[in-house]
């Protein structure tokens, strides 16, 4: 079984012989693995092995059952908070993402590494599921087959599992505040997780190609190879953009920032950093103020948003919460912005 040398703690047996680059047999199958080995092996930019059945560290079925729950309702309640679609569009998207992603978490290969993502940290293993969801639902509204849909879906849980090896103190930090030093230890980590997965047979080449490329930009000023549009594949082009709104708005490597806002700096980016394509139908899919966006009105009442308007996003319906005053409302009131047209959000509360 292949095991990644962070879940390993000494005492395992080697399957199979542990091989350089160039084929010189470092360790050799039948080897017990002692703690200052794995130290060494990562030193050698190893990242995983593969040990004996026996001694197998088997992800507990209990584990295994709450991941596939977590991926299914943070799918569902990602593509409903986000997207202002049609009802009939929205369950049929949502019925197809859920499809899906069960479909790809009944493979042992891809629910043992997003089972390592999710032991080592929580955020990435979040974020990992968030940019699955809503690049779903993007390649589903571009029209793509289900086969690349499918493997979007697979590169985008498991595109940043070359964080796995990045140093804890690293992945909670502002980039913009990073050493040089440590930037190119965080940029590494495409390298790492394309590294690791590399000769994997399970994953397709375009899974493993959003795992290496997802933060190249159109213009050329991505990492880690500087590709421009025309060497970048759509499906990467995808994922690239669900990650760059996702760690916008949860603040990753980067400060937080409002959907309305992100929105805006992705569309401004249409056609330079971003697939002018890919943005417009983000900005068609996306709502500007998600359900759950608690927002102040052009008459200084405060409203939760409730729900969307379908080909309106910055005219949804918000349940009101205070009025002009300040006071609470004794009663239960909705307005439906696309009928109230002299009422508008005049900004959102984080």
């Amino acid at each position: 079984m292949r095991v990644i040398l962070n879940q390993l703690k000494g005492g395992e047996k080697l399957e199979k012989d542990v091989q350089s680059d160039n084929g010189m047999i470092i360790l050799p199958a039948g080897t017990v693995i002692k703690k200052d080995y794995i130290s060494k092996l990562r030193e050698m930019k190893i990242f995983y092995v593969h040990i004996e059945c026996e001694t197998e560290s088997v992800i507990d079925p209990v584990t295994e059952e709450k991941i596939k729950q977590q991926c299914q309702v943070v799918v569902k309640n990602t593509i409903e908070k986000y997207s202002y679609c049609g009802d009939v569009e929205l369950k049929e998207i949502t019925k197809v993402a859920d499809n899906i992603m069960d479909d790809i978490l009944s493979q042992p290969e891809v629910m043992y590494n997003v089972s390592c993502v999710r032991d080592r940290t929580e955020g990435t293993y979040a974020h990992s599921i968030n940019v699955a969801a809503l690049a779903v639902m993007l390649a589903i509204k571009m029209g793509l087959s289900e086969e690349r849909v499918r493997d979007i879906a697979v590169g985008s849980l498991l595109h940043d599992i070359g964080l796995v090896y990045i140093p804890q103190y690293l992945l909670g930090k502002d980039i913009e505040t990073c050493s040089e030093r440590q930037v190119k230890e965080i940029r590494s980590h495409v390298i790492i997780g394309y590294s690791v997965l590399e000769r994997e047979k399970w994953l397709s080449n375009r899974a493993k190609e959003i795992i290496l490329s997802h933060h190249e930009r159109c213009d050329g000023s991505g990492y880690p190879m500087r590709l421009k549009a025309n060497k970048i594949h759509l499906d990467t082009k995808i994922v690239a953009l669900c990650d760059e709104f996702d760690n916008q708005v949860y603040g990753c490597f980067t400060p937080k920032k409002k959907v309305k806002d992100v929105i805006e700096y992705l569309v401004s980016q249409a056609d330079v950093k971003y697939d002018f394509r890919v943005v417009k139908v983000f900005n068609e899919s996306v709502a500007a103020y998600p359900n759950g966006t608690y927002v102040v009105t052009n008459q200084n009442e405060v409203g939760i948003v409730v729900r969307q308007n379908e080909k309106m996003p910055v005219r949804p319906i918000i349940r009101m919460i205070t009025d002009s005053d300040g006071d609470s409302y004794d009663e239960y009131i909705e307005k439906d912005l696309t009928k109230d047209l002299t009422l508008f959000i005049r900004d959102s509360i984080q």
